[in-house]
């Protein structure tokens, strides 16, 4: 299942182009020159993964603690019907009260940040940026979760972020050298790759004794879980 997450991050990062790219566009320049600059693009994703990954130790942990309990199909089952639910619900979402509180609290830390011109700063910011709401980092959340356990609930979220950076570092490297319309119209393919996880997920808990996709949970012997 682990393959899954790089995929995730890999389809999730077309939306991360249309939602943080402007974000991504405005990263301050960092010493002199083109290894300055390649530098301080490198710090603000790695920030992102690392956030991604630090995600992944409380989510692993509590994917860990439900498989011990005996729910992990469970698990799997509920967070690809979530993802599924979550694809289908999105227009309806919204942000309000603590939540959205919360939210620009956020943003006016990324602001404070972004006006600095340092490596760490670059990191920092992109730290704070993982943090933001994203659908596609609950998807992520979700399958991670599903995995049950600590160390693959780590390499889970770790492997989604690694799968977001060749788009993300590609864009903040060249600029406006791919159009905005291009990004647009590349989102399509997000929904489609996050139902993809999720039937997997379900499947998954289905425990159907299919080799990778859908492996023998139910007797407690998995060989080919991840």
């Amino acid at each position: 299942m682990l393959w899954t997450a790089f995929m995730l991050g890999l389809a999730g990062s077309l939306h991360c182009a249309g939602m943080c790219g402007p974000l991504t566009l405005a990263l301050p320049a960092t010493g002199s020159g083109t290894v300055g600059f390649v530098a301080g693009r490198l710090a603000y994703n790695f920030g992102r993964i690392t956030t991604y990954t630090a995600l992944g130790v409380v989510i692993g942990w509590l994917g860990r603690s439900l498989a011990l309990a005996g729910v992990q199909r469970w698990v799997s089952m509920a967070a690809g019907i979530a993802i599924i639910a979550g694809l289908v619900l999105s227009h309806r979402a919204s942000g309000a009260g603590l939540t959205a509180a919360a939210v620009r609290q956020l943003k006016n830390a990324l602001g404070t940040v972004l006006r600095r011109r340092s490596i760490s700063s670059l990191w920092t910011l992109g730290l704070l940026n993982g943090l933001l709401p994203c659908g596609m980092v609950y998807a992520a959340a979700a399958g991670a979760m599903a995995t049950g356990g600590w160390l693959s609930g780590i390499s889970y979220m770790a492997l989604f972020g690694l799968g977001t950076l060749p788009v993300m570092l590609g864009i903040s490297l060249s600029g406006t050298a791919i159009p905005v319309a291009m990004r647009l119209r590349l989102q399509q393919l997000v929904p489609i790759s996050a139902a993809v996880v999720g039937v997997l997920l379900i499947l998954r808990g289905m425990s159907l004794g299919i080799p990778y996709i859908s492996p023998d949970l139910a007797s407690g012997t998995c060989a080919h879980c991840h």
